[in-house]
């Protein structure tokens, strides 16, 4: 697939990027430039498979650069482990200058401590052009800086069973962007559960992600935002809420994942868990991301499987390249990242499976990838950054991250999902050739969606959040002062939404510096 690949890649790369004045791929040649070599790139697993999209296009950057003798090679180094860890070791390794990499792909909540600890540096505020989708762009600042450029990026969306919805008797199960609120939502689930001639696996209407990982984090933090509840942080990362907008947003989390509407499992589910139980018919809705697109159409015909918005707010994911403080090739880093994140190879990304970054790859036929994203037929026993429920023994902690193997971290977003040989993919597409939901439903979704919380103490932020919010998915019973508790302040199954809130900002407030 690589080879095959890489003509078409290397002749439309070309015209795409020398057409708007843009990089020409190959890094610039002015005075002072360090002398040409290799330069590293440090990411997660590249989870389209051996030879996958990434590395495809870095091969294509590699072609260019011997057709062109200038003495410049890109590799790429995949880091061990979950995401809590790619990024303790990446950190260290950037702080004390043991390991060589020129440019890093860090998950997009890492970008402001990444920034905040100087060990990456400013980049040129025009890699974030007009082309760039404003809400990712966002992403790739921290204060007044450009710090990281996105490379892929992750929204959540809400898929469902159209067949479900037509033995219920809803008219047009074609939902498209009809369902904007969760009372909707619900009352589809409603219908749903009255209806006749559903499979004997139906069980409950909808599933999510809510073991206390980064999902649970993720889903609260959509519940927050879309009550208003969102502002937990002010633009320094410094925690600026309080317990009666806490309250708010613990009253719209607790409503969208009421047991009368969402699976029992869902509460110690991951991100295959859910692939699993949606695809085995257990639920008629499912919030996930846009990886999952590819991933469910290898198992569900397009007459049977739908995606929308999600209702409310949704939020980004993904992952961002940035340049290291410490490389000596900083200049040519830079140009790899401007090829790697232009109008083209943002095509790839999308027909690949991931969420692109510009608005382009959704909008201007001109603009082709070359040859279609890799078309291997995702396993579920292989998915990347998925995970598996506890006591079932069978993917242990092989994706207690939500967007894991998309870059190196956690967060937030989609990957395509591993491969097992090659098969042409089942992914509907539109008459230009991009996924099919691409153009109508992807692009709005990722306008539209917001952050998380931005802050260099992230970690710190989602480690209390996530258990704090334990209560309500029945696993708060930690004792006070407990590292899983998530500090001293820690309190035992609060009687009322009340209290759990006063006792989810006395620990926000220990873990994040005061707001001003």
């Amino acid at each position: 697939m690589a080879c095959a690949l890489l003509p078409a890649l290397l002749t439309l790369l070309s015209a795409a990027c020398t057409a708007d004045g843009r990089s020409d791929g190959g890094p610039s040649g002015a005075p002072g430039a360090a002398t040409p070599g290799e330069i590293v790139i440090a990411s997660g697993r590249d989870v389209t498979g051996k030879g996958g999209i990434r590395q495809q296009l870095i091969d294509a950057w590699n072609e260019r650069q011997e057709e062109r003798r200038t003495g410049w090679t890109a590799r790429l180094v995949e880091l061990p482990g979950a995401a809590d860890q790619q990024r303790s070791q990446l950190l260290g390794a950037l702080q004390s200058g043991s390991a060589e990499y020129d440019v890093v792909n860090l998950d997009v909540t890492w970008v402001p401590e990444f920034a905040a600890a100087g060990v990456i540096r400013p980049l040129a505020k025009e890699l974030l052009d007009r082309d760039m989708i404003d809400a990712v762009a966002r992403t790739g600042r921290w204060k007044d800086d450009v710090v990281a450029v996105p490379f892929n990026s992750d929204v959540g969306l809400l898929y469902y069973r159209k067949d479900y919805l037509a033995k219920a008797g809803v008219k047009d199960p074609d939902l498209g962007g009809t369902v904007r609120t969760w009372d909707r939502l619900r009352s589809l689930v409603r219908t749903v559960d009255t209806a006749d001639g559903l499979p004997d696996s139906y069980t409950k209407g909808w599933t999510t992600q809510l073991a206390p990982y980064e999902g649970r984090t993720v889903n609260a933090v959509e519940a927050f935002a879309s009550v208003g509840a969102g502002g937990l942080v002010d633009a320094e990362g410094r925690y600026a809420s309080d317990p009666d907008r806490i309250e708010d947003g613990l009253g719209e989390l607790k409503d969208r994942t009421d047991g009368a509407y969402t699976l029992a499992d869902a509460t110690s589910s991951y991100e295959a868990d859910t692939l699993d139980d949606f695809e085995a018919g257990r639920t008629a809705f499912l919030r996930h991301w846009p990886y999952a697109y590819r991933t469910l159409h290898q198992a569900l015909p397009a007459s049977r499987l739908g995606v929308a918005p999600l209702p409310g707010k949704a939020v980004l994911g993904g992952q961002n390249l940035a340049v290291s403080s410490g490389s000596p090739r900083a200049g040519a880093a830079a140009d790899l990242i401007r090829f790697l994140t232009d109008k083209v190879s943002e095509r790839c990304l999308l027909d690949a499976g991931f969420a692109a970054t510009r608005r382009s790859a959704y909008t201007d036929a001109n603009i082709e990838c070359g040859a279609r994203a890799p078309r291997s037929h995702p396993d579920p026993s292989t998915r990347v950054g998925t995970g598996t429920r506890a006591g079932t023994g069978t993917r242990a902690d092989a994706g207690k991250d939500d967007d894991a193997g998309r870059g190196a971290g956690k967060g937030g977003g989609g990957s395509p999902g591993a491969a097992r040989g090659e098969r042409t993919s089942r992914m509907p597409l539109d008459g230009d050739g991009r996924p099919a939901y691409a153009a109508r439903t992807l692009l709005p979704a990722l306008e539209h969606a917001v952050q998380r919380p931005r802050t260099p103490l992230y970690g710190a932020f989602t480690g209390t959040f996530a258990a704090r919010l334990g209560p309500l998915f029945g696993d708060g019973s930690e004792e006070p002062g407990s590292a899983a508790a998530g500090g001293s302040s820690a309190c035992r199954r609060p009687a009322t939404d009340a209290a759990l809130a006063v006792c989810l900002d006395r620990a926000l407030r220990e873990a994040l510096p005061p707001g001003g």
